[in-house]
């Protein structure tokens, strides 16, 4: 009678993260205020208080928005304040930067949140691919937060990781 074929990884004490698992759903929505400056250059204060005034934030209702300006004009940092101050009753986070930079924030608060006790002392596999945009960051911050516990941690699929770290201990 032939071998019966046995999952060890299924029957290891091996944990797996998938940052996927912990992508927040909710629209990613960047903010240009080029338009809103004279000339898209110049930001002159009435006219900008005007536009944030009238300008409907509850659409941003859920998002998570990052405030750019594409232009090359020189934005005071009371600007993206004032931003802020209009839509963030609305928004589930507001950041200054790109589209990268708002993934990036987002998976640091992720990240600092992350509770490590199920992983003391266990190997860890951080699985590598994802369907979503998870910043490249995100997988650093995670690595710093899970080598003072983790027995040792791997990267990639259960199947074929790449070692990263082994405690010594």
């Amino acid at each position: 009678m032939a071998d019966e074929i046995v999952n060890r990884v299924a029957n290891s004490k091996l944990k797996t993260i998938d940052l996927e698992d912990f992508y927040p759903q909710g629209p990613r929505t960047v903010i240009d205020i080029k338009n809103w400056l004279f000339q898209e250059l110049i930001l002159k204060e009435n006219d900008f208080r005007e536009h944030l005034k009238n300008h409907d934030w509850s659409q941003y209702q859920n998002h998570y928005i990052s405030l750019t300006c594409s232009s090359d004009a020189i934005i005071p940092s009371w600007a993206f304040m004032l931003i802020t101050t209009y839509v963030s009753p609305y928004a589930k986070k507001v950041v200054v930067g790109d589209i990268n930079y708002l993934e990036a924030s987002i998976f640091q608060d992720i990240i600092s949140n992350f509770n490590t006790n199920s992983y003391k002392n266990f190997p860890v596999i951080i699985k590598g691919c994802a369907n979503k945009p998870i910043p490249q960051t995100a997988y650093i911050q995670l690595i710093t937060k899970l080598q003072p516990v983790a027995k040792s941690i791997m990267f990639g699929e259960a199947c074929s990781t790449v070692p990263l770290f082994k405690n010594k201990q």
